[in-house]
């Protein structure tokens, strides 16, 4: 399957510690480069991270981001120290005893005694094996968003390669009307300055020029580069570097069919040949 460089996924849970969210973005690059941004927390998962994305992607530059709220404190679970807050109670009723008028003891006054009331400590392996599980829904969904993208640029590139396969079948065409046309061109000058010429001589003249216009070779090369193409577009892995490469033949065969041209026809194949090449170039930059 052919995937794009470029997409983005978002995706968050609830914990009982707080909100995690992992947002992906990538973008076309020649290599994989790995730009991560983690809470304090997660700094630790920073090489399982890498190694989960480096499974699942071969190219682009990737942003990852992972954003961690915490529960708010209205909303955490506490829990009672009644050890500490039996010891509060007995130093309390021994000083109300040393008063003559005491006041009474007020529970939020001990509530607010440090560490009588304690909330709820996170479970860190817990909270790290969420935040990777979420990573690989994630990065499934990146990976998706690939695919669909990279399908999109796969029907592009094949509709790019049935405009080449039709300027290379019309040229192909073209090729016998263009050399009796360049017949008909060098005998009417020779007419024209009324000289008189050797029909052998002629011959081997035009039989030379047809040498040298000879675009056959080129066209077949086009074909072949065609036909592997789309043989290229077919395989489940990275292929947009050997698209690339491809591109580069394909520019110097239509190159090639412009300097022998000796007709408007040609001339005009060749370059609609080298804009479809260049469209088709761009489309395969943002290919893995």
């Amino acid at each position: 399957m052919i995937r794009s460089m470029t997409a983005f996924a978002r995706q968050e849970r609830k914990t009982p510690w707080g909100v995690l969210c992992w947002e992906l973005r990538s973008v076309n690059h020649r290599y994989l480069e790995l730009s991560l941004r983690l809470p304090e927390e997660f700094r630790a998962l920073e090489t399982r991270v890498r190694e989960a994305i480096g499974a699942r992607l071969r190219r682009g530059k990737v942003e990852g981001t992972l954003r961690f709220q915490p529960v708010a404190a209205a909303q955490a679970e506490f829990s009672l120290n009644e050890d500490l807050l039996r010891r509060l109670l007995e130093v309390t009723g021994r000083i109300e005893g040393m008063m003559e008028n005491p006041a009474r003891t007020r529970p939020i006054d001990l509530l607010r005694w440090p560490d009588v009331l304690q909330a709820e400590e996170r479970d860190l392996g817990r909270l790290q094996a969420e935040a990777m599980d979420l990573l690989d829904g994630t990065l499934g969904e990146l990976v998706e968003t690939r695919g669909r993208e990279g399908g999109m640029i796969r029907d592009l590139i094949l509709q790019r390669c049935r405009d080449i396969r039709q300027q290379v079948e019309l040229v192909r065409g073209q090729l016998p009307a263009i050399l009796d046309a360049q017949r008909r061109k060098l005998t009417g000058r020779l007419e024209e300055l009324e000289l008189k010429f050797d029909t052998s001589r002629l011959e081997q003249e035009l039989v030379y020029l047809a040498q040298k216009m000879d675009v056959q070779e080129e066209l077949d090369r086009l074909l072949v580069h065609l036909e592997e193409v789309e043989r290229v577009l077919k395989q489940d892995e990275p292929v947009g570097r050997r698209l690339d490469f491809l591109m580069q033949e394909f520019n110097r065969e239509a190159n090639t069919l412009g300097s022998k041209s000796v007709d408007a026809a040609t001339t005009r194949a060749s370059v609609e040949m080298k804009v479809v090449i260049e469209q088709m170039r761009e489309q395969i930059q943002n290919i893995e």
